[in-house]
C-alpha cells in the first residue's frame, strides 16, 4: 500500500486523489470588530442627525412663518375690535357731554378722521417716475 500524498483512498476513486484542498470558511466578523463595536448606534445617530438637519432647514422656518402669521392675524383682529369699541365709546361720551343731538359727535369725529387722513395722504411716498417717461424742462 502506498501511503504517500498521491495514494488513492480506500474507495479507489481517481477524483479524490487530485481534489483541491478544502477552502477556508470565511469567519463572520464579530460586533466588536466593526467600527469600534458600536455601529448600530452610530448608524442611528447618523440618521437622527440627517433628519434633524432636514427639519432645521425646512420645517423650522415654515413653522416660524406660520406662527408669525397666526399671531399677526390675531393681533390685527384684536386691534380692529379695540379701535371700533373706542370709536363707539367716544361717540357715546360726546353724545352725553354735548347738549345737542348725536350729529355733533359725528361731525367732530368726521372732521378729526378727515384731517388725519388728509395728513397721511400728504405724507405718502410719491411713486418714482418711470424710466421710459420723458422729463420736461
Amino acid at each position: 500500500m502506498d501511503t504517500g500524498p498521491n495514494a488513492s483512498s480506500s474507495s479507489g476513486s481517481p477524483q479524490e486523489s487530485s481534489a483541491t484542498p478544502p477552502r477556508a470558511i470565511p469567519s463572520i466578523p464579530s460586533v466588536g470588530s466593526l467600527a469600534g463595536g458600536d455601529w448600530p448606534a452610530q448608524a442611528a445617530d447618523a440618521i437622527v442627525n440627517a433628519v434633524e438637519t432636514v427639519r432645521d432647514r425646512t420645517t423650522t422656518p415654515i413653522m416660524k412663518i406660520a406662527r408669525g402669521l397666526v399671531f399677526g392675524v390675531f393681533a390685527g383682529t384684536i386691534i380692529i375690535v379695540i379701535a371700533v369699541l373706542t370709536v363707539i365709546g367716544v361717540v357715546r361720551l360726546l353724545d352725553e357731554a354735548l347738549p345737542s343731538g348725536v350729529w355733533l359727535p359725528y361731525l367732530i369725529l368726521g372732521a378729526l378722521f378727515t384731517s388725519v387722513g388728509a395728513l397721511l395722504f400728504l405724507r405718502r411716498n410719491a411713486p418714482a417716475p418711470s424710466a421710459g417717461a420723458s422729463s420736461k424742462r
